[in-house]
């Protein structure tokens, strides 16, 4: 039988491990399942050195978790020779609805017990980190740390929050002033930004849509600069993008490349859901077919 290594969340509550019970219980008839759960870099760490020869390994939780497990998984150089399987108990769950994957724990389950799988890219940035899903900054990366202290309590609801709280004060909100290049190509627009976004993934903060047209498999990063101007444009900015149809608009830019650079004025970023401290540069590079994943 095939050894399988399962990483859960060593701090989930009590529904959560329910659900790890019910995913495990799935995968136990067709796998030898260890199940470990983890807390921090560390502990992710010692679990792949403890397992150096499993080659299928299934993440319990949301884009946090999975983009630690990635991130583990690159930095011991073994992304390519396990095939990663996700089992999406996180809050918003959105690499997760990308790929198709059933909310439902043991139906989620299915996809590695099928072995039906599929090469993704993956994203470098300029601190050697990887991106799974999406990076951006701007009023997306404010609605994230707004949403932060509601986000454990309210789940979901808590994006919603930060997002009524980011948007009250981003009506009146000076945009930055960035300059952005596409695999070295600047961009001409020079208006203020209010939000850059690059990814595979064509969901953020819960299921909206910021990169709608995202493929993880094609080749290219998707990238969205949204230049929206006066307060009336913004709220209509918003709307669109939960409608996931902002890329339409002409103070918006949408287009997929390689590599981006972005250097202005300071902002902060949420990567995969992980907010980091303000800066003044950020480079996001393509790592083509970098991962093997189960999909449904």
């Amino acid at each position: 039988m095939t050894s399988l290594l399962a990483i859960a969340n060593a701090e989930a509550g009590a529904a959560d491990d329910t659900a790890v019970e019910a995913a495990v219980d799935a995968l136990r008839d067709d796998f030898d399942v260890d199940l470990v759960r983890t807390s921090s870099p560390d502990d992710l760490s010692a679990a792949l050195s403890a397992h150096p020869d499993v080659d299928v390994l299934v993440v319990l939780g949301g884009d946090g978790s999975l983009h630690a497990v990635v991130t583990a998984l690159h930095r011991a150089k073994r992304l390519d020779s396990v095939t990663v399987g996700l089992i999406p108990l996180g809050t918003g769950n959105d690499f997760a609805a990308t790929l198709g994957l059933p909310d439902e724990p043991d139906k989620a389950a299915l996809a590695v017990v099928t072995g039906h799988t599929r090469q993704i890219d993956l994203i470098l940035d300029d601190e050697g980190d990887v991106v799974v899903n999406a990076a951006h900054i701007g009023i997306g990366a404010e609605a994230a740390a707004a949403a932060r202290p509601w986000k454990k309590a309210l789940g979901p609801v808590g994006y919603a929050i930060g997002a009524a709280l980011t948007g009250l004060k981003g009506l009146t909100t000076p945009g930055a002033r960035l300059t952005i290049s596409v695999d070295g190509k600047p961009l001409s627009r020079k208006n203020p930004v209010i939000q850059v976004a690059v990814g595979n993934g064509r969901f953020v903060g819960g299921g909206a849509p910021l990169l709608p047209q995202a493929d993880p498999s094609d080749g290219e990063l998707d990238v969205s600069v949204s230049y929206t101007e006066s307060p009336l444009r913004r709220i209509a900015y918003a709307f669109s993008v939960r409608r996931g149809e902002h890329h339409r608009r002409d103070d918006v830019i949408y287009l997929r490349g390689t590599e981006v650079e972005v250097r202005g004025d300071a902002l902060r970023c949420t990567s995969d859901g992980e907010l980091t401290a303000p800066s003044t540069h950020y480079r996001w590079t393509l790592l083509p077919s970098a991962m093997t994943v189960f999909v449904p």
